[in-house]
């Protein structure tokens, strides 16, 4: 936020800090709605709210303690996320190759049914925009590459480790989401009649998973009920991260002076009460899960989550353009100002906003015909609350915006050096490489993951 301002005005750096809460807020809702849908696939005479209820107490106990408990406690269910994920991958292969109950080598037989499907209109049109839909809901997996930047100031060595965990992401897409999408396309046909009929229905928890369809088509059971904890504990971690994020934007937000001043109060370990509490209370909007299927609500929350990170991440993607044109007129080597630089600059970053840009107007295109008014909402108020907040700090501060070549590129960068010394001086590399060098090769590896 602070470059937003130094390059921007402070009046952009006060409406994308507002998107980036509203959008964190959202997604808190969004993950404590999919707790309450995956807990019905067990009891479904038990109203969703209960579940909305336990989902929201116990992140609210986990963020207001120490942050290491919280950092334990997310560690242990982010790590639940990964072994499933692993887990499905491998059963995947295992099964394709003969390994299972009816013996059947299927290998890649689900796709001959083809990769790509029409969608909203027929011929070409239909199978773009079958795939344009599918990368927008692509967009809100990816949310929390941006969660180490928070935490920065709470991250021990951030300058190692947060560059270290930048260049992980990519890796961890392409294993996890690229190779995940491929094996659920090989186990699952995607017309497959239960899998449609699932989706139709509104199914709850994992009886609309393609995964789950496809170990049953195989006569594999007793997996339903293990994925189905599982996904149940990736989405309380997901929640537990984004109340973490969110209560640390708003705490950014109040040290800026763009929200109130009681919201800066800390507990003696640091963690910023008041915002927890404040985020947690808007969360409870989660709640309509009362009177309305929770599956629908689901999905609201994921439309309204999708556009406000969308225009986040566009938003962050445009201040390193303006950043890196500001080292570009001033002269500022990149490479040697920060400790690490991301390659194919900036022709990396300007694709990302052409897709950003497209992604934000048209995502919500089918809403149109027919209209559909709860769709037109969920699918751009992210955008309307963003040019209202532009406009309101705009006419508020009346800023203006910075010229590159005046940009102050060097505040407070004195206090973070001094600051980093500490491990940077300290010997904490070497501590940390005997760490690990004293190790089980398996924990080993497993500490380099992060």
């Amino acid at each position: 936020m602070a470059y937003l301002a130094l390059l921007y005005g402070v009046d952009t750096n006060s409406s994308r800090g507002w998107v980036y809460f509203y959008g964190g807020v959202m997604l808190v809702c969004t993950e404590y709605s999919a707790v309450a849908t995956i807990m019905q696939y067990w009891n479904t005479s038990v109203n969703p709210a209960v579940w909305v209820a336990m989902a929201l107490i116990v992140c609210t106990i986990l963020n207001l303690v120490s942050v290491r408990w919280y950092g334990e406690s997310e560690f242990v269910l982010a790590s639940t996320k990964i072994l499933l994920l692993i887990g499905l991958i491998l059963l995947t292969f295992i099964t394709m190759v003969g390994g299972n109950p009816k013996h059947d080598a299927y290998g890649f037989r689900n796709w001959t049914e083809g990769v790509m499907f029409e969608y909203y209109t027929e011929g070409t049109t239909g199978r773009f925009l079958g795939f344009f839909s599918v990368m927008v809901y692509a967009a809100f997996s990816v949310a929390g590459p941006d969660l180490p930047a928070l935490a920065a100031g709470e991250i021990q060595n951030p300058r190692v480790t947060i560059p270290r965990v930048a260049k992980m992401t990519f890796w961890r897409i392409v294993g996890f989401y690229v190779v995940g999408v491929l094996a659920v396309g090989i186990i699952c046909s995607p017309r497959d009649p239960r899998l449609m009929s699932a989706i139709d229905d509104g199914a709850a928890g994992s009886a609309a998973s393609p995964w789950v369809i496809g170990i049953e088509n195989l006569g594999i059971t007793g997996l339903p009920d293990l994925i189905n904890f599982l996904i149940l504990l990736s989405g309380w971690s997901c929640g537990n991260a984004y109340l973490y994020s969110s209560s640390r934007t708003l705490y950014s937000l109040a040290r800026d002076g763009q929200a109130p001043k009681f919201l800066l109060k800390c507990t003696v370990s640091g963690i910023p009460i008041n915002c927890v509490i404040t985020v947690s209370v808007l969360s409870c909007i989660t709640f309509l899960v009362a009177s309305t299927s929770s599956v629908e609500v689901f999905f609201w929350f994921v439309d309204l989550t999708t556009i406000a990170f969308v225009l986040t991440y566009t938003g962050m993607v445009c201040v390193f353009i303006a950043w890196y044109r500001a080292m570009k007129a001033q002269g500022i080597d990149r490479k040697s100002f920060v400790p690490w630089a991301a390659p194919f600059q900036p022709y990396g970053a300007i694709l990302a906003i052409i897709i950003g840009c497209a992604t934000a107007v048209f995502n919500g295109f089918s809403v149109f015909k027919p209209f559909s008014v709860q769709g037109f909402i969920t699918s751009y108020f992210g955008l309307a609350f963003w040019v209202v907040m532009f406009v309101f700090w705009k006419v508020y501060h009346r800023s203006s915006f910075v010229k590159v070549a005046e940009a102050d590129l060097y505040s407070g960068k004195a206090e973070i050096d001094e600051e980093c010394k500490i491990w940077e001086e300290g010997g904490w590399a070497e501590r940390r490489k005997e760490e690990l060098a004293n190790m089980h090769w398996a924990r080993r590896g497993w500490e380099k993951m992060w």
